[in-house]
């Protein structure tokens, strides 16, 4: 049966954990090492991705319950800020994928943080408190399900405030308009001025000292809200160096300005860092950011390769593991000796 291990509730558990930190072949030594036992990390590798596989359909199963009206229960205090931020990670299967044969595909992981606002100085600046996560290989709506039910989790329908904040992926934006998460949309800061950088470097040359100076004059514009002027330059350089249609491949310097034309206009209104700051609000996804490498870090790797339900289940099992709520502690004090997967 799906997710039946022959293994005690805390040896269970203690397997589970060791799945979700490290690779199956460290796992086994270290259990081999406290149990004086002789695992292989083919048998880790059964053993935690059938406890993760539980976790996974419990996970599936609160969002068809949800979708049936049943919403999960929400904290005892309502947040007066939460930030639902979401980024794609990168985890190499054992199959090849599309017309260029390859095996790395994208898996997307949501960080959700209650906030305590700032004041709108640099001496009191929003503090994070508590960060909540989800992860999955699934496509976009999917994922969006999973982090519509994590956000009511976290309060989202009594929030005072919802952000959702990250780079302008184009699939983010879609996402959070159809699950309904934000009350503002943010695009990061950081990553807004590097798109800056990228264009002046390619309106003068990566080391051109032009290309620095042009790059400061309009970071600086875009930290004062100036994102009109912003906008007006790139197109001013988009001019002086030509067209885009006969440039070839996307890295071309036409290309480049052209795109970044299109991506502060597109965006231009997930850009009012001065407002942002002001209410005490965060203007940078450095959390979703370092939420996606704490994935990475145990699913991504060269020597690592994946089937779609292993991968899964584990993403499952460090989701678990890393939200900062305890409910790795209430999972596992819940959970019966034998748990079988719905």
């Amino acid at each position: 049966m799906l997710g039946e291990v022959p293994l005690t509730p805390r040896a269970a558990r203690r397997v589970a954990r060791e799945g979700a930190l490290h690779s199956f072949d460290q796992a086994a030594l270290a259990l081999n090492e406290d149990w004086d036992t002789h695992l292989d990390g083919k048998q880790v590798q059964r053993w935690a991705e059938a406890l993760g596989a539980v976790v996974r359909a419990a996970r599936d199963g609160e969002v068809r319950a949800y979708e049936q009206g049943q919403r999960p229960a929400g904290p005892e205090n309502a947040p007066t800020l939460l930030v639902i931020g979401m980024d794609g990670g990168r985890v190499q299967t054992r199959e090849k994928q599309g017309g260029n044969g390859s095996r790395w595909r994208e898996d997307k992981v949501g960080a959700l943080t209650s906030y305590q606002p700032g004041d709108g100085t640099p001496a009191h600046r929003p503090q994070p408190l508590v960060t909540t996560y989800v992860a999955t290989m699934g496509a976009t709506e999917p994922f969006g399900k999973l982090v519509r039910v994590e956000a009511e989790r976290r309060g989202l329908r009594r929030a005072t405030t919802v952000l959702v904040m990250g780079d302008g992926g184009n699939w983010i934006d879609p996402l959070s308009a159809r699950e309904h998460l934000h009350d503002q949309r943010i695009v990061d800061y950081y990553h807004a001025a590097e798109h800056l950088h990228e264009a002046a470097r390619a309106a003068w040359g990566r080391d051109a000292p032009e290309a620095a100076v042009l790059a400061a004059q309009w970071e600086t514009a875009l930290w004062d809200g100036q994102v009109g002027a912003v906008i007006a330059g790139l197109q001013a350089q988009a001019a002086r160096v030509g067209p885009p249609q006969d440039a070839d491949g996307p890295e071309h310097p036409r290309r480049v300005l052209a795109s970044n034309v299109g991506y502060f206009q597109t965006h231009r209104a997930h850009m009012d860092y001065p407002t942002y700051r002001r209410k005490g609000w965060p203007i940078g996804s450095g959390v979703t950011e370092s939420a996606v490498k704490q994935f990475n870090k145990r699913v991504k790797g060269t020597e690592q390769f994946w089937s779609f339900p292993g991968v899964e289940a584990i993403l499952a099992l460090r989701a678990l593991w890393l939200s900062q709520d305890g409910r790795w502690q209430v999972y596992w004090d819940a959970r019966p000796a034998y748990a079988k997967a719905a």
